[in-house]
């Protein structure tokens, strides 16, 4: 029989087992965006590199954020700042090809920062945002889909 103590010792060890994992968790996930805060994007009107102490995990990433500010707005709001497609380039993603993004171009459409491989692809982007984010989207989720199967 496990008495009220014994079952306490159990939950208080697991608790300390799994808050002594956390960082060497968030230290296996990705950095997005190389880094650059996500926010900034929004308020700073262009990139900015992110700080390590100002760091966050969420949906897989570690984001990093210029300041604790945009850390909590972020955490209070991520889909309105996280960047689209996971922060992989918008348009090759919309041809069917996952490719990392440079933080550097970047545009905000229609509320949503999206970021891209290289200039070209953020030129292209802006002439048709709305079609080509579409495409994006269903190729991300073939893509998803095929990865699983």
């Amino acid at each position: 029989m496990v008495t009220r103590r014994t079952a306490f010792r159990i939950a208080a060890f697991a608790t300390i087992l799994i808050a002594a994992n956390e960082p060497l968790l968030a230290e296996a996930a990705p950095l997005a965006l190389k880094g650059y805060d996500p926010v900034a994007y929004f308020t700073e009107a262009k990139p900015t590199p992110g700080l390590e102490q100002f760091e966050l995990l969420w949906d897989g990433q570690r984001y990093r954020f210029a300041n604790a500010v945009h850390r909590e707005m972020f955490k209070s709001s991520p889909d309105k700042y996280a960047p689209q497609f996971g922060g992989l380039c918008a348009m090759n993603l919309s041809n069917g090809v996952k490719r990392e993004s440079d933080p550097h171009n970047w545009v905000i459409s229609n509320g949503n920062l999206y970021v891209f491989a290289g200039e070209r692809g953020m030129q292209n982007f802006t002439k048709a945002p709305a079609e080509t984010a579409a495409k994006a989207a269903a190729h991300l989720r073939s893509l998803k889909a095929s990865a699983t199967q």
